[in-house]
């Protein structure tokens, strides 16, 4: 499951992890904030005391995308595509 939210400066993606009872833990709720410049994702630390920020820019985000979809490997973007 997952909600998306529109605030003043950013979009707001949470994901609610869910599973059937007693077949799994579950995991905390991830939360993205898509701004103009950048996307960071929060969750809580597993002993619950702090919230863990990863920042990735546009163009990190972008490596991340194709990166899903390339076998092993070094790769590098030519400027303007992506």
């Amino acid at each position: 499951m997952f909600t998306i939210e529109h605030d003043f400066d950013a979009t707001v993606i949470t994901l609610i992890d869910e599973a059937e009872p007693n077949t799994r833990p579950l995991n905390e709720d991830v939360v993205i904030l898509n701004f103009e410049d950048r996307v960071v994702l929060e969750q809580m630390s597993e002993d619950g005391d702090e919230v863990v920020r990863i920042s990735l820019t546009m163009h990190q985000l972008t490596e991340l995308r194709l990166a899903l979809n390339l076998p092993e490997g070094n790769y590098r973007l030519e400027p303007g595509k992506g």
